[in-house]
């Protein structure tokens, strides 16, 4: 008789991944880094515990999208009083804070659930090729 594997959260094992995003279209790059937060690739996978890996992505100001979405494409908040929406389209939000696009295409991407904060704080988006993750990633430097 087989048994199910159930992981159990002392278990879990996080790998850090690096991701360059320059050139890549921001829903296909969501995707796979929603993917490795979430661990769904893992053979070890369980639902209900959250054994996604660390990601790191670089030259998120270099992202691209497709069509005309550049000017077509909003971003919405609000404040909460009367008349408060703020809307933002996705070249300005883009030229001003690149990690934020990369992160809302992300946040949106994982399941609504309670291990969704986690995930996004395993999470770090720099908007050019250098970071301070050199340690965690195993690279050596000369």
């Amino acid at each position: 008789m087989q048994k199910t594997f159930i992981l159990k959260p002392a278990d879990v094992e996080r790998k850090w991944h690096i991701i360059d995003v320059s050139g890549k279209v921001l829903g296909r790059a969501a995707t796979e880094i929603a993917q490795l937060l979430i661990g769904k690739a893992k053979k070890e996978f369980t639902p209900h515990v959250d054994n996604g890996d660390c990601v790191v992505v670089i030259n998120a100001s270099k992202v691209e999208v497709t069509g005309t979405k550049i000017k077509t494409k909003m971003y919405y908040r609000h404040s909460n009083f009367p008349g408060g929406l703020k809307t933002t389209d996705f070249g300005k939000l883009l030229a001003k804070k690149p990690e934020q696009v990369i992160e809302l295409a992300v946040l949106n991407m994982l399941p609504k659930n309670k291990h969704r904060s986690d995930r996004m704080t395993r999470l770090k988006v720099y908007p050019g090729a250098d970071h301070k993750h050199q340690s965690q990633l195993g690279v050596k430097e000369a």
